[in-house]
């Protein structure tokens, strides 16, 4: 009887506040239309107390409930995620809460090598099942909007490596080099010698495995190492999709070991997301909270404003910024897609938990990016006074 009359009092709210094509199947047989005639987004409760979950919601509570099982959610991947973001939103304005205030995590060598193998060690087959045919796993670059995702990839690869002016012969480092793609074409089709870096032990055996098969052992190496264990000397420097694991407390050491990695005449991309609230409050309505405990352990997420202040205190002159935002989720728009269309195949590679995770989080990521609760920024920056000596006089020669 309590939660009846808890769900009572929110249906009210919901038909008179927002009005959603949601639809409700309860333990009871009852089946309620919370708007419309046609709804999108089907939840079913089959227990009483699963309606915990449900009346006083956050995108942390709801995405749990989905995750562990408490509630079943049918429907579109996008209108299931705008439809939870409404009740969220909803449930905000009667307990003013935007999210748990910022701290700081630990990150220690091996706490930073466990994250990044329960986040990116899933297995290559199932990142295969959504990334594009390179295995690119960041924010691609739609140069005109209506390129497909493997050719908007290897857009992104060339606009960083124009933006840093490679050269054949250079000594390149790629932090956090994923699958090897960037790094592989720097080699090809640019002529440095590279090596990239990654936690990933799945990563390293698959980058390591295309090198050899391209005949690029002599010009590419992959290790699995930490950044703080780098040493020696680079022209050029690229960091895409890492610095998220650096911690935002890490940042000035971060930048200040990258400096000094450098050639003085070096350049550096940093290329990562970065959140748009200006106290470093988690994502709204709960999101940030689902990420850490389910996707990104450990993750931080800087204003862009504290990296540049970060990147100063390691000693970085930047040089050029560019916001990707919309081009994040136009990408993560293209991997929901790519999971629905290969649902089938991904429940056959991995457990029902790890499937619903990354289900609503690719998702909520493209939500995320279209809304402007997070951003995506490339900062391009060089030893402090120096390296853009060596630059052209305009950005123009970013894009030739």
């Amino acid at each position: 009887m309590f939660w009846e009359k808890k769900l009572d009092r929110w249906i009210s709210r919901v038909y008179t506040q927002i009005g959603i094509p949601l639809r409700l199947k309860l333990w009871n047989g009852h089946q309620l239309d919370l708007g419309g005639s046609h709804p999108e987004v089907t939840i079913r409760v089959p227990k009483p107390s699963a309606l915990a979950y449900l009346v006083q919601p956050s995108l942390e509570s709801l995405g749990r409930a989905y995750v562990e099982g408490k509630l079943e959610v049918e429907g579109r991947l996008r209108a299931i995620i705008q439809i939870a973001n409404q009740l969220a939103e909803l449930s905000q304005r009667h307990r003013s809460r935007l999210g748990r205030l910022f701290r700081a995590r630990s990150h220690s060598k091996a706490q930073d090598a466990r994250a990044i193998a329960y986040h990116y060690d899933v297995s290559n087959e199932f990142y295969q099942t959504f990334l594009d045919r390179e295995m690119v796993y960041s924010c691609a670059y739609f140069e005109q909007g209506d390129e497909d995702l493997t050719t908007a990839q290897q857009k992104k690869i060339d606009h960083i490596l124009n933006k840093i002016a490679l050269q054949p012969g250079q000594r390149l480092l790629d932090i956090g080099c994923g699958w090897g793609a960037l790094v592989i074409r720097a080699a090809q089709h640019y002529g440095a010698h590279c090596v990239g870096i990654t936690l990933s032990a799945q990563q390293r055996a698959w980058a390591t495995e295309r090198i050899k098969m391209l005949g690029l052992e002599n010009q590419v190496s992959i290790q699995l190492l930490d950044y703080r264990d780098v040493y020696g000397q680079y022209d050029r420097i690229t960091s895409v999709g890492m610095f998220e694991h650096v911690g935002i407390k890490n940042l000035p050491l971060y930048f200040a070991k990258l400096s000094q990695l450098l050639a003085d005449d070096g350049l550096i991309m940093n290329h990562g997301i970065c959140t748009t609230n200006t106290d470093h409050r988690t994502a709204r309505y709960g999101a940030g909270e689902f990420i850490s405990q389910y996707v990104f352990p450990h993750g931080e997420l800087p204003h862009v404003g504290t990296v540049l202040l970060a990147m100063q205190d390691g000693g970085l002159e930047t040089m050029d910024v560019e916001n990707l935002r919309r081009h994040y989720a136009h990408t993560c728009t293209h991997w929901v897609d790519n999971f629905e269309r290969n649902d089938d195949l991904i429940r056959s590679l991995v457990d029902d938990k790890t499937y619903r995770i990354w289900r609503i989080y690719l998702a909520g990521c493209a939500h995320a990016f279209e809304h402007d609760w997070v951003s995506l920024y490339q900062v391009l920056c060089g030893k402090a006074g120096r390296s853009s000596n060596h630059l052209p006089w305009s950005r123009q020669y970013m894009y030739q």
